[in-house]
This record gives structure tokens, sequence and C-alpha cells, in this order.
């Protein structure tokens, strides 16, 4: 999302300071809202969500850091910097390892406080305004990044149907939570959802999850036993790693979606169901077909729509969403009292490989939750968790191409494409930041263009 005219709430009692920063902010082209007092900033905040608070710490009334708990309370990911002299440095030390995003000592000068509300605003993530709250069906996937948003419109319009859908997409990105979202956007949802992984069953128990069997069908089996598909009767059943079911049993998973009936292991007779059927593979499906391990009858059954999920490295503007929510999410569970990164930390995290993609984000922010002993994560934790050894080895240029290209990308989409804003959280000068996107045929101006697209679309939907 592009910082260009982001709403910023300042708060202070001294007019003149109050003037001097609206007038730096606003020719840096922001929209600045200043307000003389706790009080009133939290009037403002129940009106319109700005996108940063700038606050001084001494305010009459209710202080800086009383204001910053309350917005912490309501508006956890909103970040706040505050203005501190001298004799409230303490305090405003204190407050940042409270969850504050930094502050500033007066007197600052201009590039100060414009280099670190870019860094802030760059990194935090807006809520959604009073009324907008991410709907019901697709609450559980936290996203701001285009890309999801118009899976998420296929999502929901194919929800409608009951075409059979299939998801690919990397280890990782979050199938399973995606067919759950349709399922609830469906006319199904009040029925039962019911999952499975195709390569997690051995073959030979495999077809009696899916089909059910008989008392007597093979041994062990001392009574009538209901399969999944009977289970999801009525509802929804997923078949995720859709690619590593064997051959035999693709057969008869195609004569049951032909025929809208299942025959237990060992009975005589098929019995009616009426499922839906996703399925997922990270697994190239069009391989498979090719040397003869995936049916193709049952590819073109099973692939009626298809829902393509971006790796994580290809949505970074979701990573400091993703991981507050994480980390918020795994606090509360065990009861620690976290609340957020270190600006250092949240840098890394979203600058990082992250091969493992959504789950492998989740397993980082779970330990630094386990290991972090102050409020805030510090930068040498994500650093240590983040320490986990690449399968391949690539030749050392290779290796630093790749990394230098992928943090190039992840800048810019971070910024929506302003150079300015990613050569400061790079901290490089913009002469050389543009030197580095030429010579990794980088156009800043597409970054731009694809945020442009997604706002006309919006005006015109």
């Amino acid at each position: 999302m592009s910082t260009a005219g982001a709403h910023i709430l300042v708060v202070d009692d001294d007019p003149d300071l109050l003037r001097l920063l609206g007038m730096r902010l606003g020719a840096a082209g922001y929209r600045v809202e200043g307000v003389p007092s706790a009080e009133a900033a939290l009037d403002a905040l129940a009106l319109q969500r700005p996108r940063l608070v700038i606050s001084d710490v001494q305010l009459p009334g209710a202080d800086g850091l009383a204001l910053f708990d309350a917005i912490r309370a309501r508006h956890p990911s909103l970040p706040v910097i505050l203005l501190t002299a001298h004799g409230t440095i303490p305090d405003a030390v204190e407050a940042t390892a409270r969850g504050v995003y930094t502050y500033l000592t007066k007197p600052f000068d201009g590039k100060a406080l414009l280099d670190t509300v870019a860094q802030a605003l760059a990194l935090s993530a807006p809520e959604p305004a009073a009324g907008q709250a991410p709907e019901a069906w697709r609450a559980d996937i936290v996203s701001r990044s285009p890309r999801m948003h118009d899976l998420l419109e296929e999502a929901r319009l194919v929800a409608a149907s009951d075409a059979s859908v299939l998801i690919r997409g990397e280890s990782g990105t979050g199938k399973e939570l995606l067919a759950q979202a349709i399922h609830r956007a469906s006319r199904r949802a009040s029925r039962p959802f019911v999952a499975v992984n195709c390569g997690a069953i051995p073959e030979a128990l495999l077809e009696s999850e899916l089909f059910g069997h008989v008392k007597g069908a093979f041994t062990g089996a001392t009574r009538d036993r209901a399969g999944l598909f009977q289970a999801a009767d009525g509802g929804t059943l997923f078949l995720d790693e859709i690619g590593d079911m064997p051959p035999p049993l693709q057969v008869k998973l195609l004569r049951v979606l032909q025929e809208r009936a299942v025959r237990p292991v060992g009975a005589n007779r098929a019995v009616p169901i009426d499922v839906r059927v996703l399925s997922a593979t990270h697994r190239d499906l069009e391989a498979l077909l090719a040397d003869g391990s995936f049916r193709e009858d049952l590819f073109y059954r099973l692939n009626v729509v298809t829902l393509r999920l971006p790796p994580l490295d290809e949505r970074r503007e979701d990573i400091p969403l993703l991981a507050q929510h994480f980390l918020t999410t795994l606090a509360a569970r065990h009861g620690r009292t976290l609340h957020g990164f270190a600006p250092d930390a949240l840098r890394a995290l979203a600058t990082a490989h992250w091969p493992g993609n959504v789950r492998q984000l989740h397993n980082v922010v779970e330990q630094v939750c386990a290991l972090s002993t102050s409020p805030l994560v510090p930068l040498a934790l994500v650093q240590r968790a983040l320490r986990t050894p690449d399968v391949a080895v690539l030749p050392y240029a290779e290796a630093r191409r790749r990394f230098e290209r992928e943090y190039l990308v992840g800048l810019l989409k971070l910024t929506d494409g302003q150079v300015a804003d990613a050569a400061r959280l790079a901290e490089r000068n913009r002469t050389e930041f543009y030197r580095l996107l030429q010579k990794h045929d980088l156009a800043p101006e597409r970054f731009r263009d694809a945020v442009a697209d997604e706002r006309q679309d919006k005006d015109e939907a």
C-alpha cells in the first residue's frame, strides 16, 4: 500500500510545534490532523483511524504514554511515535519496550522526522475501517496484498457454485485455509468440512479412510465404518496433496465423482452422497500427467476451476501483518506479554527469504514468542530463528544475485514503488539505489501501476 497521502494524527499542546509538524509533514505529501490533547486524539481516532500517530509525551490531562496504552488496546497494529524532551527520555525508552514504534528527542531535524515517519508507514498495516471488517468466510486469511485480494474475490465467486476447485501453491502457502474459506462462503457452510491429506495415509488404509468398509472386509474390520465421503455428506471434502494419490485409488475416486455414490470396501452396493470436492497440491500435475502417474480424466474432473496461492515471497506486504497476527495469537495462547516487534526485527522478517512460506513464518514467530524476555521482540531473536540451513547450496555469486533481487522486489512491494522510501529503508542514497534497480531490470513504476490499477478497479466497482 502506498504511503503517499497517508493520514497522520499529530498530538501536541504546543500550537507552534503542531503547526511546524503539520507544515513539514504536509510538504512531504502526508495528510496531517493536529489535536492538542490525548482526549482529543481518542475522539479523532473514533471518527477515522490514521496510518500513524505522533504524540508528545507531556500533554495536559492524560500524557502520551496513557494515550499509547489506549491506542494499543483499540488498534494493536497502529504505530505510535513519541516526541520527548531530555527530561522524559527514560519514559520514552520504557515505552518502546512496551510497543511504541520509536521516539524522537526534541529538537529534531526535518530529515530525521521524515525518515522515521516513512519507515513506520512502510512497515505498518492499516486496519479495516468501521463496517469494512473482513467477511466472516475469509476471516482466518490475514492479508492486504492486491494479489491475495484478487484471489479471494475469485474464491468468493466460485464458492457460490458446486464446481470442483483445484488449489495450487507451494507447501505452507495456506491451501487448506483457502479451502475452508470457500466452504464457509458456500451454501454448504452449515454442513461438515472434512479434510484428508492423501500423502500422509498409507495406500493400504487410504481406500478405507475415504470410502469406508463393512465388517469382515479385511483383517481387523470388526464393524462397519463410514468413510470420509460419507462423513462429509451435504458438505465439503478437501483432498490435500491429491498428486500423491496412488493410481489404483484415482480410478475409484473418479468413479465416485462420476456416479455421486461411494461403495465401501467389501460392500455389495453403493451409497449415494452429496459432497463437493475441493483438492490441492504443491506438485506439478502436468508433469505427472505426462509420465502417466496421474489420470487425465481425473485431472479434468477435479480441475474445473484453478486457484493459485502465491508464495509468501511474492506477497511481502503481508509479512508485517501476519507476523503481528501470529504474535498476538500465540502470546495469548501461551500467556505471554508481547506487544510487537522492534522495528529492525520487523524489517528482518519483511526482507527474509521464506521457502517454507506462511507456515515457516508462523514457526519463526512461535520460536521468538517462546524465547522473548521483553514485550518487544528484538532483532537478535528473529535472526536466531531465521538461521535455518538451505537444502540446496548455490554458488556464492548466484546466491548473492538472487538475494539482492528478492530484497529489492520486497522493498518495492513494501513501498509500492516509491524509490525514495525504499532507498531510506535500505539505507542507501537514491542514485545508488537506482543503479541497483537497473542492474536487476526492475522498474519502480510497475509496482506503482499495480497499486493505481487496484485503486481504479475499486473506484469503478
